[in-house]
């Protein structure tokens, strides 16, 4: 391979993921699959198979999940805004417990003892 063309196979590993390790590359990965993924982005290089169609390659065997940066569409609004919607579920269910608590852990004060107590917040407010 040319320089031109290790530049693109280094590009194009570095963007597909590794279906074994999820969290690395398969310029990263030391994994079976990641190694041939590898072999075979080199031998499309080589046949003379442009980025766009090694990529579509790549999505048509293993699904968008393959790219780091999966398209935004209908198929992947899960990978794209899963996330965000779990941590604000998380988020609101933490606020809901936290206000029942709140409201559960509130003393409640008859009319007496409320009585009683600014009875006692007056006479030590002359001092």
């Amino acid at each position: 391979m040319d320089a031109a063309q290790e530049a693109r196979y280094v590009t194009l590993t570095e963007h597909l993921r590794c279906l074994v390790c999820q969290n690395q590359s398969i310029a990263e990965s030391n994994a079976d699959l990641a190694r041939d993924l590898r072999d075979q982005v080199r031998t499309q290089i080589e046949s003379g198979r442009s980025d766009d169609e090694i990529s579509s390659y790549m999505i048509a065997r293993y699904g968008d999940f393959v790219l780091y940066k999966p398209p935004v569409k209908p198929l992947t609004w899960a990978l794209w805004f899963g996330p965000a919607v779990l941590f604000a579920g998380g988020l609101a269910a933490l606020a809901l417990r936290l206000a029942r608590r709140r409201k559960e852990s509130a003393p409640q004060l008859d009319a007496a003892a409320r009585d009683r107590a600014q009875k006692l917040l007056d006479s030590g407010s002359g001092q």
